[in-house]
């Protein structure tokens, strides 16, 4: 497909990455020549230089033989104009724009139509919900859903809370946890494999384990992972993605204390939201963290706009061993060597706001027989993929030993009805059923069939 995307920030630049190496032609538009530069020498891509909402760098940019706009600037304005622009100068364009005030989140939504817009990001928003979900299971590192909520992939470290699995082969595991879980992939020193029934786990591993939702719960106790159900939290930043966050999690009967060092920042968290406590302070003080209470607080949530005081913080939560601990990472390229360090979850708005436009993307692509739902996980390194068997499925009914299947592909579920596979030689697929697929191989897999091999 022609693809535009406007504004070369670091959500352009991982939607370049991604949408590029997935074969589509990228046109990038911004008006900063030097950011642009740097992407050709990158990327096989074209550039514009130019003001994204204009019919001049439209047109300069071929609009009119484009399939998809996404805007991606600094300005939520500029992107909605952009799109409403290139939309009259080619009515069958897609539009996907990300917008992060809060204040325009209830026109975007009723005026969408008017705004020519296809689809709207929020990458803090979408953050907060992330988090927001890993709070309400804890013990997990990242808990993804599937099948209607059947079946669930989970990511667990081999740490000290669990020497019980320390060299150990994965074939044992099931009479270890006493239920049946399947690990679908692991990282070790930075590299995903999907791994087979002798492999050997060794401490500072992270599991990717799927299972139903029932199962979960009893590898949870099993495991001896069961904790408190969080009542207060500690966010260190008072940016958007908090503003969000706190709302939900008030809601949710939980206390929220902010520490931000910027008056002007507390005062509008202060004024926006009257029930959070906002408290002014520098957090990469030791002597602040120590009279906010942080290291005895359920959960600390780490959202300032600093990586690396982030990756601190999370290592002073985990070192004080309070419960739940959530970094937020803006440079996705360093999420490999986080993965090493003992911060607790990771979690990047900027990631979750692609992979939220690539599944566009995909289903764009393929209109019948698109993945209902994509996950990028292992730091980006491997994809769990759900879909739906079709009548146009090859090798419906066969055994799965009989079939040949792409490397670095694996069956990880199928659910049928209200029943959960776990896929073994002899498991077959059919009409209906829904397949979780996990891949960690650079070929993206946009239809059910393409993880065939022949």
């Amino acid at each position: 497909m022609n693809i535009l995307i406007a504004g070369d920030g670091k959500v352009g630049a991982m939607l370049t990455r991604q949408l590029s190496a997935e074969g589509h032609d990228i046109t990038l538009i911004d008006n900063d020549a030097d950011v642009l530069e740097n992407s050709i020498e990158q990327y096989d891509v074209m550039s514009v230089v130019g003001n994204c909402a204009s019919m001049e760098t439209l047109r300069a940019a071929d609009v009119r033989k484009a399939d998809l706009l996404i805007t991606a600037t600094s300005s939520d304005e500029t992107n909605l104009l952009c799109c409403m622009t290139a939309h009259g100068m080619n009515p069958n364009l897609h539009t996907i724009a990300r917008i992060r005030t809060p204040e325009y989140s209830e026109s975007v939504y009723a005026m969408r139509e008017m705004f020519a817009l296809s689809m709207t990001v929020n990458p803090e928003k979408t953050a907060a919900m992330e988090i927001d979900h890993l709070l309400k299971y804890p013990g997990f590192l990242r808990r993804e859903t599937f099948a209607q909520g059947l079946v669930e992939i989970v990511e667990i470290r081999i740490g000290e809370k669990l020497r019980k699995l320390h060299g150990r082969p994965l074939y044992r595991l099931g009479s270890i946890v006493r239920c049946q879980v399947l690990v679908c992939a692991v990282t070790r020193r930075g590299e995903t494999v999907i791994p087979s029934g002798d492999f050997i786990l060794e401490e500072g591993d992270r599991i990717f384990v799927t299972a139903s939702s029932l199962n979960l719960s009893i590898l949870m106790k099993n495991l001896g992972l069961v904790t408190r159900p969080v009542r207060n939290a500690v966010i260190i930043g008072a940016g958007r993605l908090s503003y969000y966050l706190t709302n939900r999690l008030l809601k949710e009967g939980i206390s929220v204390k902010i520490i931000d060092i910027n008056e002007e920042r507390c005062v509008k968290m202060a004024e926006a939201i009257p029930r959070a406590c906002v408290v002014r302070g520098d957090a990469s003080v030791h002597n602040t963290l120590l009279k906010e209470g942080v290291g005895e607080s359920d959960a600390m949530i780490n959202l300032t706009g600093m990586d690396e005081l982030n990756i601190v913080l999370g290592l002073y939560g985990t070192s004080n061993h309070v419960p739940r601990v959530i970094t937020k990472v803006g440079h996705t390229d360093s999420t490999q060597i986080l993965g090493n360090l003992q911060v607790g979850s990771i979690v990047s708005p900027k990631e979750l706001c692609c992979t939220a436009i690539v599944r566009y993307v995909r289903a764009m692509q393929n209109q019948v027989g698109a993945a209902e739902s994509i996950h990028s996980f292992a730091d980006g390194q491997a994809e769990a993929l759900e879909f739906v068997v079709t009548e146009e499925t090859r090798h419906r009914g066969e055994k799965l030993m009989d079939v040949s299947m792409k490397k670095n592909v694996l069956v990880a579920s199928i659910a049928r009805k209200q029943q959960i596979i776990f896929p073994k030689g002899d498991s077959y697929f059919e009409v209906g059923d829904r397949l979780v697929i996990i891949s960690t191989g650079k070929r993206a897999i946009h239809q059910l069939n393409d993880i065939f091999a022949d």
